[in-house]
């Protein structure tokens, strides 16, 4: 199994990266820092376009004719009930990254648009660009990659990798098989770095809870290491068994915990100003979608332009990244949905409730601001971390709810790893759905080794760089795969 060139060149690659971070992190920090910047610079127009034009394919697919093509064999149904099927993508789009920028992205936000414009607009827009950030694109970039996967996994029934369209549509040309292999190396390589990138955040966040709950302040910057420790073992062990309906359960656990927080919350905070808050918010994303799609702020000065790319523009680049994992599991669930149920349950459902979540918990960070004296935003800008449990410290029963978002988020990482090193091994091996231990093993260490070189450089903004960083080259795939797609599905006959 070891001598498959794929795994060999992937786990080398990822195992070089993880090594340099450990041995000289601040090198691997300035070295992604400076070339996403350069990167960001020269392409912000080609990654703002793919993202939107995968949006707009998405919304033609549904409601053209190929919207009724099955994924599966035309007599397949849906393995699972409509109800479980969007639980599941609840769970598949709710993790450690919403627990984590929940209340900190838009009082970030806010704090650099309300330099320039009255607190009331700066709030107000806001909560628009985090909307977009984690809604309609992100999700559609889920959702085509889970499509194209799905579609040629159980339609064409072929393997479910990345570079499988690629070699079914095109077929005849030298350059078809190199590209497939790169386009299967890319995605391997993003997936490792992404979900590496998730490790290091959702330890700065189970860190930031602890020291919260404890009440150690500042000064117990050594926790994230016990908190590393047993983040590795809790998904380790798991690698060695199959604990598929196992991890399943534990994400629905984690989801319910967020779902409650997000209620309660909502409850117990100024409900009508939260309220008011979420559908003007939905107002103004949607009312303002097209400009915002293809908005890259070349025009506003180097601020904003930096803030563009730190945000928008990375965020793009980060679902890019995940786009493999999710889409192998979005599309597992799928079988036997048509096109339109896929499309429409995957973008518009998660997107609805990313618009909730922050709406809430962003909502209650800027009526902090606006209406209060406590010092959220410094803690927002200066201790991103921490933002949501001081947020949550402005409710009663904060010790409770506090312990509950650990655990949340905790239990998010440990699914999230264990899956991933499902999918890098059925990646790395030709598609193999009951990959060997010790492949998911090598994972395992390998995703616990980067994460570790991302933990080590203490500051999300670098880690955000560093995934930036390895997903950057599949944004040139993913609109190869689309293409691919299209071409292939213009041939089937209307159902």
């Amino acid at each position: 199994m070891l001598k498959n060139p794929l795994l060999l060149t992937a786990l080398t690659l990822t195992a070089l990266v993880a090594v340099w971070g450990v041995v000289d992190t601040q090198g691997l920090a300035s070295f992604a820092q400076a070339q996403v910047a350069q990167q960001f610079s020269s392409r912000a127009w080609f990654i703002m376009l793919v993202a939107s034009l995968i949006l707009i394919v998405l919304l033609w697919l549904a409601f053209s004719r190929f919207g009724d093509v099955r994924l599966g064999r035309d007599e397949d149904r849906p393995e699972f009930s409509t109800v479980s099927w969007l639980t599941m993508l609840f769970a598949a789009g709710m993790g450690v990254g919403l627990l984590f920028y929940g209340a900190a992205e838009p009082l970030t936000h806010y704090h650099v648009i309300e330099q320039h414009l009255s607190p009331g607009v700066a709030a107000g827009y806001a909560m628009v660009v985090t909307n977009f950030n984690w809604a309609l694109h992100a999700w559609s970039i889920y959702a085509i990659t889970a499509l194209v996967i799905a579609y040629f996994a159980y339609r064409k029934g072929r393997a479910g990798l990345i570079g499988t369209p690629i070699r079914y549509t095109f077929r005849r040309g030298r350059w078809v098989a190199p590209l497939a292999w790169i386009a299967d190396l890319l995605g391997i390589y993003a997936i490792a770095i992404g979900l590496a990138g998730s490790i290091a955040i959702g330890v700065f966040q189970v860190q930031g809870g602890l020291q919260n709950l404890l009440g150690l302040e500042n000064a117990a910057g050594w926790l994230q290491y016990p908190v590393f420790a047993l983040l590795c073992l809790a998904f380790l062990v798991p690698l060695t068994v199959d604990l598929s309906k196992g991890m399943a359960r534990l994400s629905n656990v984690a989801m319910a915990i967020a779902v409650v927080l997000m209620v309660y919350l909502l409850l117990m905070g100024p409900t009508h100003f939260l309220m008011d808050g979420i559908v003007d918010s939905l107002g103004g994303y949607l009312s303002g979608l097209v400009r915002q799609s293809f908005a890259t702020f070349p025009f506003f000065g180097q601020e904003f332009e930096q803030w563009f790319h730190d945000w928008t523009l990375n965020y793009m680049v980060w679902w890019i990244a995940w786009a493999p994992f999710v889409g192998v599991f979005v599309a597992r669930i799928s079988r036997g949905r048509t096109i339109r149920e896929l499309i429409l349950g995957v973008v518009l459902i998660p997107s609805l409730f990313s618009l909730f979540w922050f709406g809430v918990f962003g909502g209650i960070g800027l009526y902090g601001v606006m209406h209060t004296d406590l010092p959220i935003l410094d803690v927002a800008i200066n201790q991103p971390e921490n933002t949501t449990f001081f947020v949550l410290d402005a409710a009663p029963l904060s010790s409770v709810t506090g312990a509950l978002t650990v655990a949340a988020a905790f239990l998010f990482l440990v699914t999230s790893v264990v899956s991933a090193a499902f999918v890098l091994s059925m990646f790395s091996t030709g598609g193999n759905e009951d990959p060997p231990v010790r492949i998911k093993l090598i994972w395992g260490v390998i995703l616990a080794a980067l994460g570790l070189a991302m933990m080590l450089t203490g500051d999300v903004g670098t880690v955000r760089a560093i995934i930036a960083l390895g997903a950057m080259a599949f944004v040139f795939i993913l609109p190869i795969l689309v293409v691919a797609f299209l071409k292939t599905l213009k041939q089937e006959e209307r159902p």
